[in-house]
């Protein structure tokens, strides 16, 4: 990795190193967070489109960061992760001058959703970029025995910035519009593309970098399992809002809020679950909540049902990235676990990326409520997933 990586970091500093670099990646999720309550009742209402194109708009960001997320891991080994950085902070940027000009086409309403998904597409190779460059500027900072603190740390910042972002986007929407918004997302992604060329880099790596196929084989079955959880957080933070719309309620940014702050409160009151049970065995309590918490948004005939459930699922989503997520890195070798992350990272931009289309189609079909149905049986099929795992090792230690 890099020099830093062999230099023992103080405890009472490794936090405060971590959260020197994922300021950037709150800035890029802020800038995420922002329109996501907003923008499927701007595409379905404002330009009297399905809801199943409010979800491909969504979706657009998902697909692109799926693509471009390998890339970033690569590209952080061979230019350091601050100009990797740099750059995804630059597409959140360009993601709000497009919802920007998407307003000024609100009289087209083709050229504005076209507008809208090229924003997003923009956004999405922005998120893989920020995302990736800032965790591995992190673990660069502070060395690779502190990687699941700070794949943590990136966690809470990233729904920490979403649980803020969700009602404020609201917020500012009400006071000035989609225009006012899209230039509060280019101020925050400036500000933090300016303070982000202050701060030092960390030395790239010059090992040989492992071909995609065997990170591939090597992460897939975390990986598949993250992606049937991560539809939990897709039907939240993508339809939350058409589904309080269809209910007559109001509060359904609110609903994303606490979602996030569960996700939050969960990494910050249990840091050491992980290290002290195993990531596995967390990961299938995790899996229990989360069903539990999208079974109550299905059936919910209230408002306050509604937002137990949406806290209950991102209470049980909080730990699964991390508690799958340590055990999948750690099966390559260090100087490749840039690369290992980025891949298993993908699974859930393409979780969220299928997650958003194939949910507007049945929603459209069988109703809003069914999505949660269907995605509390994925988490479901994922608990089966890792179980079958567990036994597997059970029994070669038998063996």
């Amino acid at each position: 990795m890099s020099p830093h990586a062999s230099k023992p970091s103080r405890p009472v500093n490794i936090n405060v190193q971590i959260l020197a670099i994922m300021i950037f990646n709150f800035a890029n999720y802020l800038t995420i967070g922002l329109p996501l309550a907003v923008l499927p009742g701007y595409v379905h209402d404002s330009l009297g489109f399905s809801a199943f194109w409010a979800g491909v708009a969504i979706s657009m960001q998902y697909f692109a960061t799926l693509i471009s997320r390998p890339h970033a891991g690569r590209y952080a080994d061979v230019l350091g992760p601050k100009k990797v950085v740099l750059i995804g902070l630059f597409g959140c940027l360009l993601s709000g001058v497009f919802y920007l000009v998407a307003v000024a086409f609100g009289a087209s309403p083709a050229i504005s959703l076209a507008l809208l998904c090229v924003g997003r597409l923009v956004l999405g190779v922005g998120q893989s970029f920020a995302g990736t460059g800032s965790t591995l500027w992190g673990i660069g900072r502070v060395g690779s025995l502190h990687i699941g603190k700070v794949i943590s740390w990136s966690g809470v910042v990233t729904y920490g910035a979403m649980a803020i972002g969700a009602p404020l986007g609201v917020w500012i929407v009400h006071l000035g519009g989609l225009a006012s918004l899209s230039l509060c997302i280019i101020g925050i992604a400036l500000a933090a593309l300016l303070l982000a060329m202050t701060k030092p880099d960390v030395a790239k790596g010059t090992s040989t970098v492992i071909p995609f196929r065997q990170v591939l084989g090597k992460v897939l079955p975390y990986g598949l399992v993250l992606g049937l959880a991560s539809t939990g957080f897709g039907v939240i933070a993508t339809f939350i809002t058409l589904f309080y719309a269809a209910k007559g309620w109001s509060g359904g940014a609110f609903a994303l809020t606490l979602f996030s702050t569960a996700f939050v409160g969960m990494r910050l009151l249990f840091p050491n679950s992980i290290n002290r049970f195993g990531g596995q065995r967390v990961a299938m309590v995790c899996f229990c909540f989360e069903t539990l918490g999208l079974l109550l948004v299905w059936c919910a005939a209230a408002p306050l049902m509604a937002l137990l459930g949406a806290m209950l699922t991102g209470a049980g989503f909080s730990l699964v990235f991390p508690a799958l997520g340590v055990v999948a890195v750690k099966r390559l070798p260090q100087q490749n676990q840039g690369s290992a992350l980025a891949t298993y990272t993908a699974f859930m931009d393409l979780s969220l990326g299928i997650t958003g289309p194939l949910a507007g189609i049945l929603m459209t079909h069988a109703g809003v409520s069914s999505i949660y149905l269907a995605s509390a049986f994925a988490v479901c099929l994922s608990a089966a997933l890792v179980l079958r795992r567990v036994k597997k090792e059970k029994s070669w230690v038998t063996e």
